[in-house]
């Protein structure tokens, strides 16, 4: 976790409404040269400032698309404000408000762990293996990743990029045996395969902290996914038998889901999907309708707010289930940052090397040309899969 240095006293003694007003004011001051950015999973109070709010999926697309702005400030975690980093052109700068805003999943795949398993897997089987790095993992992952011929995804597109990986019409080699590394989601991994078709014994989860990753030769060779054994510390939380329970309460509720949560929820849901989708869902979703959502409690409160009265919303389980780092940048930080930049000093400015940032954008651009809607579990049945074998 990187440092951040306290804030002068005077931020801690301003009432809520003082912040708001001076950073409205920053906000007009810097005009076009400023954009601000929001994930979803971000308190209100600082969705109210962004110029732009979404996943990481969209917000990486709207990152890339900055023409005009000097100063993106990333209301977010630290991995996707390197993404923005790297898909900017030089002359903008990408600001993070308050440095200590991570993300255990991107910590739980180290650069060396990464290097030390590809090491390992391609000297056990002659298959050949495409990594995709989940879009929440750090620069230097993506680079490795981008630097071996795979890319990145998000939850919005991963069927389209493991499409890509085994051998789909996109990635021009559909006839070359494949297998994937998957990191550092399992979750998300194991859910998009087996959306796709593929059975579970076709994966295999890679312990980064074991010998060889837990698994035998004989392991590696036959399976198809190595999944890399990382989670969401938020979504980590949600169970299969809160849907059980939910279901007994009112069996009216529909239980929809992000597929960071784990296998055995996601079959129990009935829908599973990016956070793009969950909001698209339900606000298509008609008039009386009840659901019941597995995802971060800010964004499930926001919407219950919007649709009161209309549609019920409300969180699939009674647990804390924010992210606790994505809340460390609140209206101080945001006001800090701004006041700092009509000053002319840059602060918490996040900066990667040039060499990582021309590999990974090689993998962050081939996540932006796969789109996808979102969606992780269809009502179709799962199409046969030959059996897994080297």
């Amino acid at each position: 976790m990187l440092y951040q240095a306290p804030l002068a006293p005077k931020y801690s003694t301003m009432t809520e409404e003082d912040l708001r007003r001076q950073i409205l004011a920053r906000k007009s001051q810097l005009g076009r040269r400023l954009v601000i950015l929001g994930h979803h999973y971000q308190q209100d109070e600082v969705l109210e400032f962004a110029d732009f709010t979404g996943d990481s999926f969209k917000l990486s697309q709207l990152a890339s698309q900055q023409k005009d702005a000097e100063f993106v400030v990333f209301c977010g975690v630290h991995f996707m404000a390197e993404s923005a980093d790297i898909l900017t052109s030089d002359r903008v700068q990408v600001i993070l408000p308050d440095l200590t805003a991570g993300c255990s999943m991107a910590d739980m795949a180290g650069i060396d762990q990464v290097e030390d398993a590809w090491d390992h897997l391609t000297r056990t089987t002659d298959a050949v293996i495409v990594p995709i790095t989940y879009v929440n993992s750090s620069a230097a992952v993506k680079a490795f990743v981008g630097g071996h011929d795979g890319a990145c995804c998000t939850s919005s597109n991963a069927p389209q990029v493991l499409r890509w990986a085994l051998g789909g019409e996109e990635s021009g080699a559909p006839n070359v045996r494949r297998k994937v590394l998957f990191l550092p989601d399992q979750h998300l991994g194991r859910n998009t395969a087996f959306g796709l078709g593929w059975p579970l014994d076709c994966m295999a989860v890679y312990d980064p902290k074991l010998p060889n990753g837990g698994l035998t030769d004989e392991q590696i060779r036959s399976a198809v996914f190595f999944l890399w054994k990382g989670h969401c510390s938020v979504h980590q939380l949600f169970t299969a038998r809160q849907v059980d329970e939910i279901r007994s309460i009112d069996p009216d509720y529909r239980v929809i889901v992000h597929p960071e949560c784990d296998w055995s929820l996601v079959q129990k849901a009935d829908l599973a999907g990016s956070t793009e989708f969950i909001i698209r869902t339900i606000e298509n979703a008609p008039a009386g309708s009840k659901w019941a959502v597995g995802t971060e409690v800010h964004l499930v409160h926001r919407l219950a707010k919007r649709f009161e009265g209309v549609k019920s919303v409300r969180l699939l389980a009674g647990i804390q289930c924010l992210c606790t780092t994505m809340y460390r940048i609140d209206m101080k930080h945001l006001l800090w940052t701004l006041d700092e930049l009509a000053a002319g000093r840059i602060v918490n400015r996040i900066h990667v090397d040039p060499e990582t940032k021309t590999l990974a954008r090689i993998a962050l651009d081939r996540m932006l040309s796969l789109t996808g809607d979102g969606a992780a579990k269809t009502a179709s049945t799962p199409r046969a899969i030959a059996a897994c074998v080297d």
